[in-house]
């Protein structure tokens, strides 16, 4: 019988880690203070990353922290003190891409396991199987590596090398993530953690006329020009695929994503994995901010595909966050948008998808009703049908089916 495959969330702090590990995720990945690809507002302290180890060895579950960053020479020599501090935090992986860091952080820390990132490009077995005798334990396929190609370098590398796929979130039109666009233009590198995310802006494009000079405007349609702004990545629809090729780890991209968002994904792949109706995970998956949907690469490099639509979309709303249960069906929540009674609420949970109750009595914290909550993380009180528990999830559904 085939092992279930890890499945593997992203954090960006302790709250998104908490609602990770309790919507079914095995594993969380982070960033630490040093060397990490999302720089700017994503990256642990040595206390948070010690405390996020611990919530997750505490319920059996695992820690990985990203050191993918490009690496300059002067910044080799504080990556053996770095790799110690990983290991004696708690870490059970660092997720590095550069060389010379895999060497330099074996050596410093042979205990710490280490993850080759998908900045690296692995797209062969040969090279996976080098990061292999390197001291690797886990190769971060590229994003360009099809289904075939996976099923080769599974039969072609040492069965104990893990082999870890992204299966949902965000992608960069750029190849494995390697790009100049945003320090060429912005002055802030995304191979340093500080990309700016050119590649969502509106662009018009012009052809030339080589003989007048002569400009000729070219439309994609009338929203505008969006030629460099990638769709989505969602392998719901073969996520069997993947497992059967041989993937270890199914990986969600985004670290920089709210705890609903984390909640809503994580939810949704831990219930497929666990036997639920795939179409049931499929819809669940609108229900959180997102691009337009793409397989990817998984079926081919040169499948035509337009680029993403302008803007994001998403089926419900993030209502509340349920805080404590009052007994006799009353809860303490925290408001996270504006909502009253009289709304239809759906109830996020690890324990079932898509249940829902009208709500029909909002009160404050002193018992006194209320007809609208309009501030951002007031603490209420609401009564519910439904069983609920601290830590679930409200959400009103933007276009209601009866």
């Amino acid at each position: 019988m085939q092992k279930k495959p890890e499945l593997l969330a992203p954090a960006g702090d302790l709250e998104r880690l908490d609602a990770a590990l309790r919507f079914g995720a095995d594993a969380v990945y982070v960033g630490g203070p040093q060397l990490q690809l999302r720089a700017a507002v994503a990256g642990f302290s040595p206390e948070a990353l010690e405390e996020a180890a611990e919530r997750c060895h505490r319920l059996g579950k695992r820690l990985y922290v990203t050191v993918n960053s490009f690496v300059k020479n002067g910044e080799l020599k504080s990556l053996p003190a770095y790799a110690r501090l990983l290991r004696d935090l708690g870490a059970d992986a660092a997720i590095v891409s550069d060389l010379g860091a895999i060497r330099v952080m074996r050596e410093a820390a042979p205990e710490l396991s280490i993850h080759v990132s998908t900045q690296a490009n692995c797209l062969n077995s040969a090279a996976a199987r080098l990061y292999y005798e390197l001291g690797a334990s886990r190769v971060i396929l590229a994003r360009e590596t099809t289904l075939e190609e996976i099923r080769e370098i599974r039969a072609e590398t040492p069965p104990e090398l893990e082999l870890e796929c992204f299966v949902h979130g965000a992608m960069c039109m750029s190849y494995s993530g390697r790009c100049l666009l945003s320090a060429y233009m912005q002055g802030r590198s995304g191979n340093r953690g500080d990309c700016a995310q050119p590649c969502r802006y509106e662009y018009s494009l012009r052809l030339t006329d080589t003989e007048s000079g002569e400009d000729y405007p070219v439309f994609e349609d009338e929203q505008g020009t969006m030629l460099l702004s990638s769709r989505d990545l969602n392998a719901m629809p073969f996520l069997e695929e993947l497992i059967s090729a041989g993937v270890s780890s199914l990986k969600i991209e985004g670290r920089m994503k709210s705890t609903y968002y984390v909640a809503t994904v994580v939810n949704a792949y831990r219930h497929r994995l666990d036997g639920a109706d795939p179409a049931l995970c499929l819809r669940e998956l609108d229900a959180a901010s997102h691009r337009d949907y793409t397989s990817g690469f998984y079926y081919g490099l040169n499948r035509k595909e337009p680029a993403a639509r302008p803007g994001y979309r998403q089926d419900c709303r993030f209502v509340a966050l349920v805080l404590e249960d009052l007994g006799e069906g009353r809860y303490l929540i925290e408001q996270r948008n504006h909502f009253r009674p009289g709304i239809r609420l759906e109830r996020l949970s690890p324990r079932s998808v898509g249940e829902s109750f009208l709500l029909e009595k909002l009160c404050n914290e002193a018992g006194e009703p209320v007809e609208v909550a309009p501030h951002p993380k007031e603490r209420l009180i609401i009564t519910a049908p439904l069983p609920l528990e601290p830590g679930d999830i409200l959400r009103e559904r933007l276009d209601p089916q009866d």
